[in-house]
């Protein structure tokens, strides 16, 4: 029985559909000290390798390795966690991400962190395949956009905060120090999530690997489109900004991680409406504009810092709107593998890009019309022309789907 208000009558009972519940809150945390270390560790390998004598263009090689493997880990562990249980996975692969950064911490020949740099991978996309799957299993129904949203803080306010710590303890204290903290932090991870909510395996046997759906090959293509340039900015911003000498190196991925945070809180307060997929056009649109500030715009830091905001503003919904979509096609017992789907799409992006457009860097770096520091603007224009063409799929689906947003729309309102 319920007041009239539709408020529970005993304040103490916490509704089905409420957000805030206590696996919301557990997901959230996780994800959240996931990013924050994660992005520390991305940003400073490259600049560690170059101090062991790799080249500008190979330093973005170990992010391209990682994340290959994490996109074809991807289509194994999502279904993995699927059939024993995702929070048996997150366990594992957050107590094997510490492993490895003990590694990180002792080696010295780049050609092992390059070895090392695949099966990383693999553990990454257990961890975040089964983070997602446990999180699909707590949001309400009726709040699955909202819910998707205020979760989606977690991570870039995880990217807030990790790489400025991270060069900075990097240039103070130097990267083995930097691992070694950050295998601390992962080993903390694995026995927090020993207290996630326990997602009731399907048991289902199935083939170890397993392809997309077709109901999720159009999110896939649109996630892999965009991260080939997004991979290039992970490995190649700070390196650009050291070049320039601006004081702050972190500053484009800072303000990439405040623009995430503060479209989400816009987007909460405005409103998704009943078809939140039209919104994902203008959505990429906005991150283009940011690629565009970068490749055209003069300057460093204050470069760096509108170019994040415009691309985190947009780039950040993204996913958020991808997910919803594929939960609203996909079965909840093949929720893993969906998410496996979309991580390989991502991941496989993200590694071709910051091999073939780091490569493009350095060879623009190296010589040419635009040698120097200036070089980096010919990947920043590739990365431009491939979130073109990610905007260009995203328009089609959203025209497919019957659900791009107009000017001359009814106004959204919050579900």
């Amino acid at each position: 029985m319920t007041e009239p208000t539709g408020v529970p009558a005993n304040p103490r009972t916490e509704s089905p559909e409420t957000l805030f519940n206590r696996g919301f809150v557990l997901v959230c945390l996780l994800t959240f000290l996931t990013f924050f270390a994660a992005f520390q560790l991305f940003p400073t390998v490259p600049i560690r390798l170059r101090e062991l004598g790799v080249s500008l263009a190979g330093s973005g090689r170990f992010l391209s390795i990682f994340t290959f493997g994490s996109a074809l880990g991807a289509l194994a562990t999502g279904p993995l966690g699927d059939r024993v249980g995702h929070r048996r996975i997150v366990v594992g692969s957050a107590f094997a991400f510490a492993l490895f950064l003990l590694a990180y911490a002792l080696i010295r020949r780049p050609w092992l962190f390059f070895l090392l740099a695949f099966p990383h991978g693999v553990v990454w996309s257990g961890l975040l395949t089964s983070t997602m799957a446990t999180l699909s299993s707590v949001l309400p129904q009726s709040r699955r956009v909202d819910g998707l949203s205020l979760y989606g803080l977690a991570s870039p306010g995880g990217v807030v905060f990790g790489p400025a710590l991270a060069l900075w303890l990097q240039h103070r204290w130097g990267f083995p120090l930097v691992a070694l903290l950050l295998a601390v932090i992962f080993t903390g991870l694995a026995f927090y999530a020993r207290i996630l909510p326990s997602v009731r395996p399907s048991g289902e046997r199935r083939s170890p690997v397993q392809l997309p759906e077709g109901k999720v090959l159009a999110p896939c293509l649109i996630l892999f489109t965009s991260a080939l340039g997004y991979g290039a900015l992970t490995s190649y911003t700070a390196q650009e900004a050291l070049a320039l000498g601006t004081a702050f190196p972190s500053a484009f991925l800072t303000a990439m991680a405040v623009g995430m945070v503060a479209m989400r809180l816009a987007m909460i307060r405005v409103g998704f409406g009943e078809r939140p997929i039209r919104l994902l056009p203008g959505m990429l649109g906005g991150a283009t504009a940011g690629m565009l500030v970068l490749t055209l715009v003069p300057g460093g830091l204050l470069r760096h810092a509108l170019a994040g905001a415009l691309y985190g503003g947009g780039y950040s919904m993204m996913h958020t709107l991808l997910n919803a979509y594929v939960l609203d096609h996909v079965d909840p017992g093949r929720r893993g593998a969906a998410f496996g789907a979309l991580l390989f799409s991502f991941d496989s992006g993200i590694g071709l890009g910051a091999w073939l457009l780091g490569g493009l860097i350095g060879a623009a770096v190296a010589g040419g019309p635009l040698a120097g520091v200036a070089g980096y603007r010919v990947g920043w224009a590739a990365g431009t022309l491939l979130l073109a063409l990610a905007w260009w799929l995203a328009r089609r689906l959203a025209i497919r789907s019957g659900q791009v947003f107009l000017p001359g729309d009814p106004p959204r309102v919050g579900q």
